[in-house]
């Protein structure tokens, strides 16, 4: 089979408002010019996307959004963006992130509605799964990962299974400088994820979904991270808040 693409997400979180993120974005097109073997997506918050998406409009980069409500269209929901209305306007979108599962209270049902909403109106969709370090310490990360594996995917297509991505972010390791090693996300990675993809789907679709590590990534590590044959890509945080920090870990990336 082909070798998948690399993928890099930057997940800009509760930073970077309408001016911020537009200067950042003008520096981060500027440095994406150089960069061909890799995908690049932008999740801006929400007020931010307009200015974002308008300055990476015509490049190579993508936009993504940080979040949607599971209601895929219209109602009386205030406060929420659903997946029609960002449509269009984003290609990707993450969901089920680490943080919103702990602070929103985020259950698996209500990410794996999140996801048929997404792909409903043709978004691609980036799908966070990750333990805690209790869990992780008990030895309960298989059991934890498969599971938020097919709570996620319950009732997706093939077809639209392959226009999702899964992303990997054991949570005590994001935002915390502590990352996992190479060898252990890998094996998260390939037997955990990709075996269970393998599982639901079959061969072929399994080793087509491109996987992420994410968790405390930087120009130090990267290198270490890449070269695991089961990551395609990593989805980073602070990292991508800096121009020159992520321009970095792209080079490492592409070469």
């Amino acid at each position: 089979m082909t070798k998948r693409r690399s993928i890099v997400v930057a997940n800009w979180k509760m930073f970077m408002g309408p001016s911020d993120g537009e200067h950042l974005a003008h520096n981060i097109v500027d440095i994406c010019q150089s960069f061909s073997s890799v995908d690049v997506v932008i999740c801006p918050p929400l007020v931010s996307l307009t200015k974002v998406g308008s300055v990476i409009e015509g490049t190579r980069i993508k936009l993504g959004a940080q979040n949607i409500f599971w209601e895929p269209d219209e109602g009386p929901f205030t406060g929420e963006v659903s997946a029609q209305m960002i449509a269009g306007w984003c290609e990707y979108v993450i969901v089920g992130h680490s943080e919103r599962r702990q602070h929103f209270e985020e259950t698996d049902d209500i990410v794996n509605k999140k996801v048929k909403a997404g792909l409903q109106h043709g978004l691609k969709v980036i799908i966070c799964v990750g333990e805690s370090l209790v869990e992780n310490n008990a030895g309960d990360t298989k059991d934890i990962i498969e599971y938020q594996v097919r709570s996620a995917y319950q009732g997706v297509l093939p077809n639209d299974a392959l226009q999702t991505v899964v992303a990997y972010e054991p949570i005590w390791a994001i935002g915390t400088g502590l990352a996992s090693t190479p060898y252990a996300a890998n094996r998260v990675c390939a037997k955990y994820v990709r075996g269970t993809l393998d599982r639901i789907f079959g061969y072929e679709v399994s080793q087509a979904i491109r996987i992420q590590y994410g968790g405390s990534i930087n120009r130090n590590n990267i290198s270490e991270f890449i070269v695991q044959v089961d990551i395609d890509g990593v989805l980073i945080g602070g990292s991508s808040l800096s121009a020159d920090e992520f321009a970095a870990i792209l080079h490492v990336i592409d070469r």
